[in-house]
């Protein structure tokens, strides 16, 4: 069984907040995957690559680490520098939509994500950590809210979405990012089997982490 706490689900559900919060009140590593196909995108739109086909030999040769930042906090590092507010911007993530439908690069980072987890606990947070990437996971947790929910949740993120973009427009675009995450071929975007469902809509995130908290240091407790 691998030391990892897995939080899946859909886009702006408040899963990325939660597990860092999670991460840093049980003072352990926190791992955003989907930071990691946006840092291919960015790699490829930097080395003017074909997003649609990128190859292992180009892959192969980017370096993507998670190091402490000048504050002590694990952030992702590509080719040696953080990408910072590159990773971030609304370009990034649609190249992120692309790449991430790609046997190629999702062989590439499964090696990747697998390589971080070791001895001790890790929160890693993604889409398909419980169902993909560690399926024998001790702890799964799959988080989403209401479309209108994470709408909103989305608007409110600095940098996220394009400038001028309406309520309406940010819900369109979650739910064709949830019709490509759900029905592409490889490692779909659902709910692990064993994973526990948390809807966050209405909640605060700090009672998201709450209850989350509990539920590990009980499952500790019972080991």
């Amino acid at each position: 069984m691998s030391n990892v706490i897995a939080i899946d689900g859909p886009a702006a559900s408040g899963k990325s907040t939660a597990a860092r919060l999670l991460a840093e009140r049980l003072n352990i590593a926190y791992v955003n995957t989907g930071s990691l196909y946006r840092a291919v995108a960015l790699a490829a739109r930097r080395a003017g690559q074909e997003m649609g086909a990128l190859s292992p030999e180009f892959l192969n040769t980017l370096k993507l680490e998670y190091v402490p930042d000048q504050n002590g906090r694990y952030e992702l590092e590509l080719d040696g520098s953080f990408p910072g507010a590159e990773l971030r911007s609304a370009e990034t993530a649609s190249g992120a939509s692309l790449v991430a439908t790609q046997p190629a690069v999702r062989d590439y980072l499964l090696g990747v994500q697998r390589s971080f987890a070791g001895e001790k606990l890790i929160v890693m947070e993604g889409r398909d950590i419980g169902t993909v990437i560690f399926p024998d996971a001790r702890y799964k947790f799959f988080i989403t809210a209401t479309p209108e929910e994470r709408a909103r949740r989305r608007l409110a993120q600095s940098g996220e979405v394009t400038d001028g973009a309406t309520l309406a427009e940010v819900a369109k675009a979650i739910a064709e990012r949830d019709r490509q995450d759900s029905e592409r071929r490889i490692a779909p975007l659902k709910p692990a089997p064993d994973a526990e469902l948390i809807d966050t809509t209405g909640f605060a995130v700090g009672e998201v982490v709450d209850y989350i908290v509990k539920k590990v240091q009980a499952g500790t407790e019972e080991k």
